[in-house]
């Protein structure tokens, strides 16, 4: 359960909020630029789920980060890509982001674990918000053997789910 971590919120100077369709060009540069691929047709029935959240300068309203989540199961909100603009890394932005989903996942009754899969170097960002990390090739990703990337999963349900 997350009840012991402490989630941080976002720096004084931005709000985190569902992005709204105005929002797609932002989230797409924003992802572009971390060189992560996306989808923009998926990014744009994300946002009509209500599963991108943006990170908003509360002084000029612009997007400063952006995460995407899609929900592979039922009981399970991804963390599909998350970037915040090379200016503002390293102030809190992109944990403020994960931290909304997680609270995005624990107000869903029918979701039960919030996940990610990511590069091992992200390893202590997720750590530090929680979630319980193991290998690829420990979770059975046959397709990425090898790789150096990592699954991180926190519960937030009333069930451990698998």
């Amino acid at each position: 359960m997350t009840d012991e971590y402490d989630l941080p919120g976002p720096p004084g100077d931005v709000t985190v909020e569902p992005a709204v369709p105005d929002d797609r060009l932002d989230v797409l540069r924003i992802l572009d630029a971390a060189m992560l691929e996306t989808d923009a047709d998926a990014v744009d029935d994300r946002i009509a789920a209500g599963d991108v959240l943006v990170a908003r300068s509360t002084r000029t309203g612009g997007v400063v980060g952006a995460l995407v989540a899609v929900r592979p199961a039922s009981d399970r909100l991804h963390v599909d890509a998350v970037a915040v603009r090379r200016a503002r890394r390293g102030r809190g932005i992109g944990s403020a982001l994960v931290a909304a989903a997680v609270d995005r996942g624990k107000s869903d009754p029918a979701i039960e674990a919030v996940t990610a899969r990511f590069d091992a170097d992200l390893r202590a960002f997720y750590e530090a918000l929680g979630f319980t990390i193991r290998s690829e090739e420990a979770a059975g990703d046959a397709a990425d053997r090898g790789s150096d990337r990592l699954d991180g999963k926190l519960s937030v349900g009333g069930r451990e789910s698998a």
